[in-house]
């Protein structure tokens, strides 16, 4: 069903929140009128953060404008010619707005799109019953919206105590002010004649000792007050530390994570908007219950009455400062993280981002936000408060960025969008520890006032862990530490200590995630899989997974001793794999066809008990990014006798040149995909189809894999006649399995 149907079927709240998305910027007759035109662009297909792309937002623009006068065109009858002068405006209004910036259009409707989907989807959650996580998210969601609900109806209620404090206490001066000028009455009767005093200084003793009396109840009464008044402010902000907590430190921290944990190709860590709408209305109420406090503070200076008032409302001053400054300073968070991998003399990018920007009105007076390079032991002294004298490890070009206010979403940000490393200062590394294991961070910081320069916020924020390399080459090795760390990092840890080592179906759910999203395939690793990794890894022969579960498997082991009888390492065979499957393999990976993670043992094992010519698709044991094909045949030295042979593997580089599915195609003897699946109906939807007939008497040539032990007759196509290629005999196999060499072999 359209978004825009479901949208209008929201109630309350929800119907609230949608309503408020449209205005001037974006009207909302236009989201009706052109609904499907509107939800059948790809506009998650723009990125916002590349100038470059601005063509194409401008494409939507101009498409935009031209579907609203052609709505319009078609209007007819009365209401119709209303309407088609409405639309009319909203063509030229849209066309004026975003005609010099189309890239902020897409980034409105993409806002106002994902958070309709957001409220029928919360709409649809709780009307329907569901289980497990979205439930105890709906769940969760609702307690913080219950909170902020009792911090709304305690915060009117202190505003409705303190107009009545206000009240109470301009009356009480009044009667005070009503009090001296009794006593200046009675003190001028002493210039009366003695019978004048008498008669009138009865009455106005007895006024004063009434308005004193008066006085004196209401100051206990206005003292009363101020204490209830205290009170419920410590109440509020008890309530508002515990939401905070919750919405920080909580949520924020979650968020953070599933950022790490995407970076390890995890899912999407999900959209701010929920986070933000949290953080602006914690910023809305702190703000609302400082002005309250300041407005008592005044009160009291304006009547200071002895008690423990004064004491009380420095110390609700004082905390709701530390709540704010909390609040500001943990909201500057990194939206877009730069990339983890960072070579030297490379643009990339990146987004900060303030929460509560916005609410505070931060953008009135925009901040500069600075990034620089640090090292792990920069970034310790850092967070221990320790001067670091503006030490940086490094030069980024392009470094300075001013923040951004974007009106139709709301968000305030900056948009680093050409940074480049020009240099890095590597310090001393410890014992065996290599480049690819040192670890950087961007360190992005800004300075900006609230309230009129009444506070003054120095925010700070880290990145996630960087590896700094200067060539290509290093990418495997420095993408092992960047994975090991957002795998097993601990919240609140000091930079940037990891564990040493991790217990092995850890470690499994961490290569299964960077397999998954490297591959881009809903295929994961299966637990034979994982079992065959087991064995590589603690150089085990033992099948069952149940013996894996509590051994741990330590950094070296993973990516800085080499596999026994090998030249790499645990993980670089491993992303051997991934490169080679995500570059050549994926829809045969997808499809099934590549079993993969079988060593030769097992490969032998399972193909002897099937026909000739069945065969099956391996990872090279002995080469990084390999794949070798595994098939029975007879053995041509000994009749009778079957055997194994293996081909030697394909790499990226011979896949560049014929693609796997060609090359079996090629091989004739290759019958059936283990176990017993006809090898056409597998991969005949990936063969390049045959070349055309000769032109101009030219015959266009074309490559052919052969293995010459196993060559059979190929048409000539010049005469007709069967001829046979490469056929030459090879050395008798010494066991049941050999290792054939694949020529390719020009047909012209």
């Amino acid at each position: 069903m359209a978004v825009w149907i479901q949208a209008q079927q929201l109630q309350g709240d929800a119907l609230h929140q949608m309503q408020s998305l449209y205005g001037q910027h974006f009207p909302i007759e236009v989201r009706h009128y052109l609904s499907q035109w509107i939800e059948g662009q790809l506009w998650d297909a723009i990125d916002l953060e590349n100038p470059q792309e601005e063509f194409k937002a401008k494409r939507l623009l101009d498409s935009l404008i031209q579907e609203l006068q052609n709505k319009a065109e078609h209007q007819v009858g009365e209401d119709g010619f209303l309407l088609k002068i409405k639309l009319g405006h909203y063509a030229t209004q849209l066309k004026s707005t975003y005609d010099r910036c189309p890239l902020e259009l897409v980034r409105c409707i993409k806002h106002i799109l994902y958070t309709e989907q957001r409220l029928v989807r919360e709409a649809t959650n709780s009307s329907s019953p569901v289980g497990g996580m979205m439930d105890s998210m709906s769940q969760k969601y609702q307690q913080i919206n219950q909170a902020f609900e009792e911090l709304r109806l305690l915060t009117q209620d202190t505003e409705n105590d303190l107009r009545k404090l206000q009240h109470n206490q301009e009356y009480f001066i009044i009667q005070y002010q009503e009090s001296l000028r009794i006593q200046a009455q009675l003190s001028s009767l002493a210039t009366l004649p003695i019978a004048d005093r008498q008669l009138r200084e009865p009455a106005l003793l007895n006024k004063r000792a009434t308005v004193e009396a008066w006085l004196t109840r209401e100051a206990n009464t206005l003292q009363k007050y101020r204490l209830d008044l205290a009170e419920k402010h410590q109440k509020t902000l008890q309530l508002l530390r515990k939401q905070q907590t919750i919405i920080l430190d909580d949520e924020l921290i979650q968020w953070k994570r599933r950022q790490q944990l995407a970076g390890n190709g995890g899912p999407p860590e999900g959209g701010l908007d929920i986070l933000q709408s949290w953080c602006e209305k914690l910023a809305e109420t702190i703000w609302q219950n400082r002005q309250q406090i300041r407005r008592a503070e005044h009160l009291r200076q304006q009547l200071p009455i002895p008690g423990p008032i004064e004491e009380l409302l420095n110390e609700l001053s004082s905390t709701i400062t530390d709540i704010i400054s909390a609040l500001v300073t943990s909201t500057f968070i990194i939206e877009k993280q730069p990339p983890q991998v960072l070579k030297t003399q490379t643009k990339f990018a990146a987004t900060v981002r303030l929460l509560v920007g916005g609410k505070l009105n931060v953008h009135m007076n925009p901040p500069q936000v600075k990034a620089t390079i640090i090292s792990e032991q920069q970034a310790k002294a850092l967070l221990k408060n320790e001067n670091t004298r503006n030490d940086s490890s490094g030069e980024i070009l392009n470094n300075n960025c001013v923040m951004e206010y974007h009106q139709t979403t709301g968000t305030l940000s900056a948009h680093f969008r050409n940074m480049s490393l020009k240099r890095i200062k590597r310090s001393d590394r410890r014992g065996a520890e290599s480049v690819t294991e040192e670890k950087f961070t961007i360190l992005f910081e800004s300075q900006f006032s609230v309230g009129g320069n009444e506070l003054v916020f120095q925010v700070k924020t880290l990145s996630l862990p960087v590896v700094v390399i200067v060539h290509g080459s290093q990418d495997n090795n420095a993408t092992a530490t960047v994975l090991w760390d957002n795998a097993f990092a601990e919240p609140g840890r000091v930079p940037f200590l990891v564990p040493d080592k991790v217990v092995w179906p850890q470690l499994c759910d961490a290569i299964n995630m960077k397999y998954k999203a490297e591959v881009q395939s809903n295929r994961g690793l299966s637990e034979e899989n994982l079992v065959f990794l087991a064995q590589k890894a603690f150089s085990s022969s033992s099948n069952n997974p149940d013996d894996y579960r509590n051994m741990t498997m330590t950094w070296s082991q993973f990516n800085r001793e080499s596999l026994p009888g090998r030249n790499f390492t645990f993980w670089q065979w491993f992303d051997g794999v991934m490169e080679l499957t995500k570059k050549h393999l994926k829809p045969h990976w997808n499809d099934g066809a590549i079993l993969g993670f079988v060593n030769k043992q097992q490969a032998q094992d399972m193909l002897m008990s099937k026909p000739n010519g069945t065969f099956l698709l391996r990872f090279s044991d002995s080469e990084i990014g390999g794949i070798t094909i595994a098939w029975v045949a007879e053995n041509p030295n000994k009749a009778g006798e079957r055997m194994v042979w293996n081909l030697m593997p394909y790499t990226t580089k011979d896949f560049s040149i014929r693609s796997l599915a060609d090359r079996i195609s090629d091989l004739n003897h290759l019958l059936f995909l283990y176990p017993d699946r006809p090898k056409d109906e597998v991969f005949s939807k990936y063969y390049t189809p045959p070349l055309s007939k000769a032109v101009d008497g030219y015959v266009k040539p074309q490559i052919k894999q052969v293995v010459p032990e196993f060559t059979t007759a190929t048409p000539d196509p010049a005469s007709g006649n069967p001829t046979y290629m490469g056929s030459r005999r090879l050395p008798s196999p010494r066991q049941s399995s050999s290792h054939l060499r694949h020529i390719p072999t020009y047909l012209v």
